[in-house]
């Protein structure tokens, strides 16, 4: 596997080169889109292995701040070019990705030569209700546009400012819940491969997120062009195409930790990843988005929102037992694709 992301990094390169040849909007999007991929990888990894130089608190908190950083970075970029709609899709996107496809692959593979998979179903029934209290704070605004016509869009915007605030503090409180008062639900066996050096570390997350800025910019500045030339909907760029990109790396660690039977760490990584996305990088985006000349709120469409709902009920349906097994990782799956399929025929 790592093989594959370091021969990834021949993308970065042939992506500069496009650009600079003036290529098809199509190939350079596709090209910065798999240079993505393992730079996301290394900004992980360099950020686990300087977590281990740390307290177990600290470093968790690192991991916890860094492990959506790719999303982040490439929303900040589409923000800046007034892509709110591409933004709201990816969050959305991302979410619904870890709940189904990450999750159900994560089940179907670690399962598949397996009676059952056993995880911790306290630990991950805290992640559940995080889940859905993210869902309060997006159906609420959804809701009170639609009930309350004529409303100013002041009246949106501090509305949103006021969920986003709420819901990065109900985050942070879930942070010190899994690191301090109940770190025990949470325990994963140390790892025994080599670590790196903090210099080693710091240098290659530096140069990973330098580059992965690099590339955002050249991805997102090739999206509107992609529209025309594909007539595909800044909806499904969002919701699929990036949404896919920034958690490839996540995807792949998720579905290789639950073959090797440690369902528990696969579930952390994409149920709480999904819980992230929705607690803390979307109401950080609203308020970054003070800064940008368009602000984003937390309104999003009705069809999104209903999509993430259902996600992240089946998702705690499939994990409420503490068990999981091949036939739900396969319900996932289909539950994702029908999704997908239906936000490309979205107009």
């Amino acid at each position: 596997m790592n093989k594959i992301f370091l021969g990834l990094l021949i993308f970065v390169p042939l992506a500069l080169a496009a650009r600079f040849l003036h290529a098809s909007p199509v190939v350079i999007f596709f090209l910065a889109a798999l240079a993505i991929v393992p730079l996301a990888k290394y900004i992980g990894e360099s950020t686990e292995h300087l977590a281990t130089h740390t307290s177990p608190a600290f470093g968790g908190f690192l991991n916890a701040t860094f492990g959506n950083a790719t999303e982040l970075i490439i929303a900040l970029f589409a923000l800046n070019a007034g892509l709110i709609a591409v933004v709201q899709a990816s969050l959305t996107g991302s979410i619904i990705a870890n709940l189904l496809l990450v999750g159900g692959m994560a089940m179907f593979f670690g399962g598949w030569k397996r009676d059952k998979q056993n995880f911790n179903r306290t630990g991950i029934l805290a992640t559940s209700i995080t889940l859905l209290l993210s869902v309060v704070a997006l159906v609420i605004p959804a809701i009170f546009l639609q009930t309350a016509p004529g409303v100013s869009q002041a009246t949106i915007e501090d509305l949103s400012i006021v969920v986003s605030i709420a819901m990065i503090f109900s985050y942070l409180a879930s942070i010190y819940f899994a690191l301090r008062t109940h770190k025990h639900l949470y325990y994963e066996e140390e790892s025994t491969k080599p670590h790196w050096t903090v210099r080693r570390s710091v240098i290659v997350l530096l140069g990973a997120t330098a580059i992965v800025a690099w590339m955002s910019e050249i991805l997102v500045g090739a999206i509107e062009p992609l529209i025309v030339t594909l007539g595909w909907t800044e909806l499904f760029i969002g919701v699929i195409v990036v949404a896919i990109i920034g958690n490839a790396a996540e995807h792949a660690s998720a579905i290789t930790v639950a073959m090797k039977n440690r369902m528990d760490l696969a579930l952390q990584i994409c149920m709480g990843s999904a819980a992230q996305i929705a607690m803390f990088v979307a109401p950080l985006l609203v308020l970054l988005s003070l800064l940008f000349k368009e602000q984003m709120s937390l309104v999003f469409n009705m069809f999104e929102v209903v999509a993430v709902v259902l996600s992240i009920f089946i998702a705690n349906l499939a994990t409420q037992d503490g068990e999981s097994n091949w036939l739900e990782g396969l319900q996932l799956l289909v539950a994702y694709f029908i999704i997908a399929v239906a936000f490309f025929l979205h107009p």
